[in-house]
This record gives structure tokens, sequence and C-alpha cells, in this order.
């Protein structure tokens, strides 16, 4: 049914697969992100776009922009281009076995293309935040 595989642990994102079906984890992760300071910015169902757009059908995918307003202000006075990154993307995704795989950008991974030694502290912060997120949303 999908033409989007499975996602699966890469070195660019933070993943946990959840128990749950689509419509339950949605609201799962966003309240965890919301625990770790994180506020939903941007939503993209992908699937219904991918409909829409080429008549696709895909597994329910969905991208999350989520925001830690605090950490994202640090980060623009550090850097301002620092913007083109922002905000962190968080992908909740139906599965293969009826649950869902989440996946978070790793901001260690994505902020490491700035080149500033001295954000890396910031991205680590920030990292932590969300795999928390993601490890509340997984139990």
């Amino acid at each position: 049914m999908s033409s989007i595989p499975p996602i699966t642990a890469s070195a660019y994102t933070l993943t946990v697969d959840l128990a749950l079906p689509f419509e339950q984890a949605v609201p799962k992760v966003v309240a965890a992100l919301a625990a770790q300071g994180f506020g939903i910015l941007t939503e993209i169902n992908v699937q219904a776009t991918l409909k829409k757009k080429l008549d696709a059908d895909t597994r329910p995918y969905l991208i999350l922009g989520a925001c830690n307003p605090p950490m994202a202000h640090r980060a623009l006075a550090a850097e301002p281009a620092i913007g083109a990154l922002l905000p962190c993307n968080v992908v909740v995704a139906a599965n293969e076995s009826g649950g869902v795989t989440v996946a978070a950008i790793d901001p260690v991974a994505m902020f490491g293309v700035v080149g500033r030694p001295d954000i890396e502290p910031l991205a680590i912060e920030v990292r932590t935040s969300l795999q928390a997120a993601l490890d509340a949303a997984a139990s």
C-alpha cells in the first residue's frame, strides 16, 4: 500500500517505536514534546498531501515542526542564519506492525553543518530534551 518505506534509525535522527495506533500516538508525542518545552509550529500531513497531489496511497505520515522558544532564541542569538534549520522536525509515521515510528532530527547532526563548535553544547541540550520527549512517548 505505501510507496514510503518504513523509517529506520539513522545517524541524523533520534528514533523510537510506539505500540500505539497512529491516532493515539500523535497526541501522546505532542504532549511529550510539550512537557519538554516544545510547541508545534507546523503540522504537515504527508499522507494527505501525496494523495491530493499525486494520488499516491501511503500510510499515515505526519511531520511536526517542534520549537522550544528559549532554546531557539539562544541559537538565533548565536547564529542568526540558523533559523534556516529550525524548527526541529519530528516525524510520526505508521509502521508495518500497526504501531508508529517516531523520528526526530538530531540537533547535533543538524547544527553540525553550521561549523560552530561553540553551538554544540546547545545542540546537545536540545538533543537531550528531544530524546526525553521520545522516551516519554514510548513509555
